[in-house]
């Protein structure tokens, strides 16, 4: 009898480990924005292996942004972002995961410095979960990175960064926001250093952050994606503009 209920217990978790990794090697989007955002052109140079790379062809700046995408959203979905952000002179790397989830490859940001010595400062960021992620890194490395971008994301409770008083922090959120809502949000304050720059995008939901359409259980957008991404993008210029003019955080 015991070598049955044992071997029903192994079934059941197999089977429980099998649905878990179909689940998260299904992620959403990318929507076709995303897909053209990864050609390269005169201005942008795209890599797509190890890491989604934005490459400025003339004049990079001195720094730049790692960003970690949203629990099971598939990484090409941030691509017009953060292709936006090289625009703008800063070289950007979306980190693709361990099965689609930021909280099992944390430590990743470390790799990508390590490639691109050249970048004298960077900002870590991401979206939901990689937002969360991005924080874990920030705080379990105390002065790697010299900014963080919170798109939609607040740390959890044990990476308390309200002491990084050498860390530029921009937290930006959507007011119709279904699930990093804006309760969460302001809860979030304690854990941030007190100059932490708040963004909450009126009409903004929380899919909007990327380009991979709708989303369970988040709200209705009243403003279109493409003016939602327009805030986010200015938003995260700022912080690197503002880590790029110094050197360092104030």
């Amino acid at each position: 009898m015991w070598k049955k209920i044992l071997v029903v217990l192994v079934i059941i978790v197999v089977a429980a480990v099998g649905a878990f990794v179909i689940w998260a090697e299904t992620p959403l989007g990318p929507m076709p924005e995303a897909i053209a955002a990864l050609q390269s052109d005169a201005a942008v140079r795209v890599e797509t292996q190890p890491w989604y790379v934005f490459q400025p062809v003339d004049g990079p700046k001195s720094a730049g942004f790692i960003f970690y995408p949203g629990g099971r959203v598939d990484p090409r979905s941030y691509a017009p972002t953060a292709r936006a952000i090289a625009e703008a002179g800063y070289p950007a790397v979306i980190v693709p995961m361990p099965l689609n989830l930021a909280v099992f490859g944390a430590g990743k940001a470390s790799d990508v410095m390590a490639a691109f010595p050249e970048v004298e400062q960077w900002i870590i960021g991401g979206h939901s979960l990689g937002g969360a992620m991005g924080a874990n890194f920030a705080h379990d490395n105390p002065g790697a990175v010299q900014g963080l971008a919170l798109w939609a994301a607040y740390p959890a409770s044990n990476d308390d960064l309200s002491a990084a008083a050498n860390l530029a922090v921009t937290s930006i959120s959507a007011a119709s926001d279904g699930l990093a809502t804006p309760d969460k949000i302001e809860a979030s304050r304690p854990l941030l250093p007190p100059a932490t720059v708040w963004t909450p995008i009126q009409g903004g939901n929380h899919a909007q952050f990327g380009w991979y359409g709708e989303q369970p259980g988040d709200g209705q957008a009243t403003i279109s994606r493409e003016e939602q991404q327009a805030q986010i993008v200015a938003a995260t210029l700022a912080l690197l503009e503002q880590i790029d003019a110094s050197g360092a955080a104030p």
